[in-house]
This record gives structure tokens, C-alpha cells and sequence, in this order.
């Protein structure tokens, strides 16, 4: 069962969830027998949002579930056969249907460039192109939320930063989105649903409404504390700032666990509320922000006595980037009757503005001092040691370079999904990965602020 982007809950299916041109090519490629040509598709971004100097690859994991899934069972082939999308013969096709190819990509959580080839599929023609829409659905989701993800906790430091979108976007790109922003170093959500799937640790405190069920604010916080007791996190910009921390030091006494604030002039307000809470005797008690945050608002930030964030719309919108822009090209394609070892052809979309390169292709990484363009030209800057790398991709599997890492692995062969790291694990590796890099994060953010 696959959790998909845009969709309430799983579907047995994922066959669907795509373009009618895709069945449109599918039929006319087999009545003129290109449909069993071995093909190569890639996934790559054009370029990059403005000002980022990397992508953050998601989605992998559900893509590769969503390849498994794609099959058309009996309801699917009526719907198609009753709607007149296909003919006899292409649903005789799709009944039998599965995808028998090899994926590689890049790891969960790496970085990758504009031209990056972060997914390659090998397979016929006819199974190949079936997948381009479902397959970018969810990479181009997911790779937006985990790069703003990584933006925002870039910002953030090592200061707690709460997932808070679901009610911002349609409950299945919820959970894909509490996916990506853990991978990408959230420290846990409010969606209870992405907690029991994915076993992302959950969190949350209470809304304005709550504060307004109640004659008062002191009567709705003295319930609150009444219920979990003083270690709570209460609300307190209902009304007046300074009076909802009075009123709930009041009910919680000095160990209240945190106040929450979600509005008002943060740069301000932050300052006066730590003063107000260490003067009332509340020096433990953590203070949390949420409200319309991003990474440039958090970086705002950096130096206030903040303890945690909360971010929800602009993590679910790719903080303006709300796709990662990948594009699923043919890059090389054989005969139908080739055999297994027979070249294909190299093919490239050649339209103005929207050019491809030809061939598959392989990628590398390496310090940027270390390519061969930059070797022996210079002693290497101390303070740029570890923060400058290059990706180099070749059109040939032979390493450019001994030092040069491969970036793609293997996830799908012969039609069989390897074994996946869990989220936990990918979450790791793209935290090294980015202190590999250096903080090329906050340097975006600091361009920006100027």
C-alpha cells in the first residue's frame, strides 16, 4: 500500500495516478512495435531555485513502493476499456503488467546539482514511460520539502524544529511532507499519522481555540495543567503577550515546561517574554515560536533566547519552491529486438530553453580541489576544507577519478525492490552529507539577509 502525495490514505494501486498520454504513447508503441525497445529514462533538475547551491534528493523509498504498486487490476482495466482510453490489445497489455527493470538513484538524503542524473531507469520503452508521472509526483514533493527542511534547521542550529504543515496541504502530501522534513533534520511532527508510519517522534500543545472555550485564560490554563501537569506548553498570545506568560506561570508556578508564541514581532516580542519569565522566577521554562516561520525568519533569530520552532506552510511549499523541477527524459533507446548487451541510442530533446544531454550517464563527487581541474594549482584553503566539492557525471561507469565517490546505488532490480535504509538512517547519512559540504545553507541565508 502506497502513501502518495496529493491522495487521502494509500491506494492498492498506484496505476492510475498518471497521464492519460502515458497510455496514449504506451498503445501507439505497440502497434508499431517500438513498445519492447530497451530505453533509458532519467530524472534530472533543469536548474536550481534561485540562490541555492543544492537540492536535497526525498522520496525515493515511496517512489520505488510506487513502481511496485503500479498494476492494473480488474476495476482499473474497466474504467480505462468503459472511458474509451485504450484499445483491446493495449489492455491486454496492461493486464499482465509489471515493471521488470533496474532503478538506480541517488541515496536518500543526498545533495545533488542542476543536470544531477538522481534517478535512472532501464527497462522496455512501454514499461518505462509508463511510470514518468507517478515517479515525479513524488520526487518533486518530496525533494522540495527535504531541501526546505534542511534550510530551515540550517538556520536553526541545534535548536529543536517542530513539523506543523498538515493542515496546510491535503492530508497524503501531509504525511510525505512529515517524511521529508524529518530526513531533513525536523525533529518531529504534529501528525500522528507520519508518527505510527514512519515512527517519527510526534509533538504538539494547543490552539487559540481552546484558549477561547473558556471564560478565561487563567481558567484554560489551570485546566491544562490540571491534565499533564506543569511541564506543559501552554499558548499564551491569545490576547496580551505579557499577560498570557503571567497567567500561565501563574497556573503552572516556575517549572512550567514552555510557552508557546505564535505571532506578534518576534525579533521584539522573543527578548520580552525571557525577560518576563526570568523575572517571575520561570528561568527553566523554554520558550517555542511558530507562526509563518522560514529559514530567513528563523536565521533572523539566530541570536534571541528561542529554544524550539515550529514551521508548517512554508515547509510544505518548499519555502517557494514547491517542486524540485525534475524532468523524466529518454536518454538512450535500442531495437525491439536488441539483446541484453547491444547498444542503444543516444537520443536529447533539442527545444530551445528545455535542452537535454544524450546517453546515460553516471555521477561522482569529489572536493573540488581534488578534480583534475583544480589539482596542483594551488595550496588548498584551510578555511574552504570540506565546503567546496564538485559533481562530476560521465557518460561512461568507468571512475573519472580514485578519489571520486559514485552517487547512484541501486533500488530497483530486474523488477524486485531492494532493501531500503529506514528513515531514521537516512536522516543520519543527509545530516553527514551536509556537514560534509560545509554550511553552504547558511550561506544562501546570509545572502539573502543582505
Amino acid at each position: 500500500m502506497t502513501a502518495t502525495p496529493g491522495t487521502a490514505g494509500t491506494l492498492a494501486t498506484t496505476a492510475l495516478l498518471t497521464d492519460r498520454y502515458e497510455l496514449t504513447m504506451l498503445e501507439t508503441a505497440l502497434r508499431s512495435g517500438r513498445a519492447l525497445s530497451p530505453a533509458t529514462f532519467e530524472v534530472f533538475a533543469r536548474r536550481l531555485p534561485e540562490g541555492r547551491p543544492w537540492g536535497v534528493f526525498a522520496g525515493l523509498e515511496r517512489a520505488v513502493e510506487a513502481i511496485e504498486d503500479f498494476r492494473f487490476g480488474p476495476p482499473e482495466l474497466a474504467w480505462l476499456e468503459a472511458n474509451a482510453v485504450v484499445d483491446a490489445t493495449t489492455l491486454e497489455w496492461l493486464a499482465s503488467y509489471q515493471f521488470n527493470g533496474n532503478v538506480d538513484a541517488y541515496r536518500e538524503g543526498e545533495l545533488y546539482t542542476a543536470g544531477s542524473p538522481v534517478l535512472t531507469v532501464e527497462g522496455t520503452f512501454a514499461e518505462a514511460v509508463l511510470l514518468e508521472t507517478v515517479v515525479l509526483g513524488i520526487l518533486n514533493f518530496d525533494s522540495a520539502v527535504a531541501a526546505a527542511a534542511s534550510l530551515i534547521t540550517c538556520a536553526a542550529g541545534n535548536r529543536p524544529v517542530i513539523e506543523m504543515g498538515s493542515r496546510r496541504v491535503d492530508p497524503g502530501a501531509a504525511l510525505a511532507a512529515a517524511r521529508a522534513a524529518y530526513l531533513g533534520g525536523f525533529a518531529s511532527t504534529s501528525n500522528l499519522e507520519a508518527g505510527r508510519l514512519y515512527g517519527i517522534p510526534t509533538s504538539g500543545t494547543a490552539s487559540h481555540a481552546f484558549v477561547l472555550a473558556y471564560s478565561s485564560q487563567k481558567e484554560a490554563f489551570a485546566a491544562q495543567v490540571a491534565t499533564f501537569g506543569p511541564r506543559t506548553t501552554l499558548l499564551v498570545d491569545t490576547y496580551d503577550i505579557a499577560e498570557g506568560i503571567r497567567d500561565a506561570v501563574g497556573a503552572a508556578g516556575p517549572d512550567l515546561g514552555a510557552i508557546r508564541i505564535d505571532s506578534g514581532d518576534l525579533p521584539v516580542e522573543v527578548p520580552r517574554a525571557r525577560a518576563l519569565l526570568d523575572q517571575l522566577g520561570a528561568s527553566r521554562t523554554k520558550l517555542v515560536v511558530t507562526g509563518d516561520l522560514d529559514a530567513y525568519s528563523i536565521a533572523a533569530l539566530r541570536g534571541l533566547p528561542v529554544d524550539s520552532f515550529g514551521v508548517g506552510a512554508n515547509l510544505v511549499s518548499g519555502m517557494g519552491a514547491p517542486s524540485a523541477g525534475f524532468v523524466y527524459k529518454l536518454v538512450s533507446i535500442g531495437r525491439p529486438d536488441a539483446g541484453p548487451g547491444d547498444p542503444q541510442r543516444p537520443v536529447a530533446k533539442q527545444s530551445e530553453g528545455k535542452e537535454s544531454f544524450a546517453g546515460r550517464k553516471w555521477a561522482w563527487r569529489m572536493a573540488a580541489d581534488e578534480t583534475p581541474a583544480r589539482r596542483g594549482t594551488g595550496p588548498r584553503n584551510p578555511a574552504l576544507s570540506g565546503a567546496v566539492w564538485a559533481d562530476i557525471v560521465t557518460t561512461t561507469p568507468e571512475r573519472p577519478d580514485p578519489r571520486a565517490r559514485p552517487l547512484q546505488v541501486r533500488a530497483v532490480e530486474r523488477g524486485k525492490v531492494l532493501d531500503q535504509p529506514k528513515l531514521s538512517e537516512v536522516r543520519d547519512y543527509h545530516a553527514e552529507v551536509r556537514k560534509a559540504v560545509g554550511p553552504m545553507g547558511l550561506l544562501v541565508l546570509d545572502r539573502r539577509e543582505e
